[in-house]
Formats: structure tokens, sequence, C-alpha cells
């Protein structure tokens, strides 16, 4: 497989990277904080080429990205008060919600009946998403390798085994979300990154 590279400013860009998602292929693009390695999340297969292509284990989930809270009811049902706090709060932003799973949602999304869910803060991202509809998303590197920053480094990585890459310059976060669960009674981090516990207990709080 020969990976296409296209700068993110190319006029066929954003529908080009549609276009392919919607045949089945996989994406690479920035985000507000690493680069991304995306899929329709609407076919089992497309999910089982990220796992795949990262070398990923199935038991770890797949994140989901949305282009506005209006599409949350879209991949989960009844989410807590907390979490539409900090959707509200932080999205679009570095924050990923665990969330109980849409039932209509692939079950290879996650092996657990959550999942993780986000709006990115990166113009490039957004105008995909509203464009896709909802992706499934993860860090665009090889499972256990350093994260990528830019598309120079997801092709060191990925080079040949993805479709394509827009090329949107360094990513300006360079740190993975924090990631929340929202289902239990009281929100826990599970990752930490740009946003700190302090913030989110603020927020809670309110």
């Amino acid at each position: 497989m020969i990976t296409e590279v296209l700068k993110s400013d190319h006029p066929i860009a954003l529908q080009h990277a549609a276009d392919v998602l919607k045949n089945g292929g996989l994406v690479s693009f920035p985000t507000d904080t690493v680069y991304g390695l995306a899929a329709l999340p609407s076919g089992e297969e497309n999910i089982e080429r990220l796992y795949t292509v990262k070398g990923r284990e199935s038991t770890r989930a797949i994140a989901i990205l949305l282009s506005s809270t209006a599409e949350l009811l879209k991949v989960t049902v009844n989410p807590s008060k907390a979490a539409l706090k900090l959707a509200e709060r932080y999205w679009p932003g570095p924050i990923t919600l665990i969330v109980p799973r849409h039932p209509d949602l692939p079950h290879i999304l996650s092996p657990n009946p959550t999942i993780g869910v986000r709006i990115p803060d990166h113009p490039f991202a957004l105008d995909l998403l509203k464009l896709t509809g909802p992706l499934g998303v993860t860090s665009a590197n090889i499972s256990g390798q350093e994260n990528t920053n830019t598309a120079q480094e997801v092709l060191e990585q990925l080079d040949g085994k993805i479709h394509l890459v827009i090329d949107g310059g360094r990513s300006p976060g360079s740190v993975p979300s924090t990631v929340v669960d929202c289902t239990l009674p009281e929100p826990v981090i599970l990752r930490e990154g740009p946003i700190k516990l302090a913030d989110i207990q603020t927020v809670i709080g309110n």
C-alpha cells in the first residue's frame, strides 16, 4: 500500500479524507493533542483494521470523536450529570469522557459496556467530523511507541500501512487527552493529561 500525504490546506484535503474514510480506509490527521488515526465505526472491519495496523490489543477500547455535543446521544445513553457538565465546560478540548456505550455501536470498539468520547479543538478535525459523523479514533502510532506530533512522525511508524495522512503541521498539544471515567458515582481520572483533577473537581462541584 502507498500512503498518500496531503497538506491540510489543500483544496481537496477535507473531501478526499472523508471519501477515504467512507470507503473503509484509515486516515491520520492532526488534532489538538496528538495526530489521530481514524476509521468509520459503522463497519467492524474498519475498526479491526485499526487494531491490526497499530498492533493494539482488542481489550483496549477505541475512542469516538464527535463534531458537536448534539452527536453525543448517537454514541451513548443516559450520560451522567458529571459527564454533561465536563462536556459543556471542556469541549471542544483535550478531555475524553468514559460514558455508557450506545447499543448500536459495534462491540469491537470496546470490550466493556462503555466508550470514550470527546470533541477535538482543531479546525481540520472538526471540519472532517462534520462531513463524516462520529469517527473511531486512536493515536497515530504503533502501540507502545511514541505518540506522533507531525505527519513525518506518523509516516515513520505507519507508512505503507494506512491510506492517507493529512499534514497539518505540528499538533499544538503534543500530550494525549485527559481520560475521565464518568460512569462511576464519583468521576475518576484514568489517564492524566492537560486537564487536571482540581479543574475537574471544580466543574463537577458547581
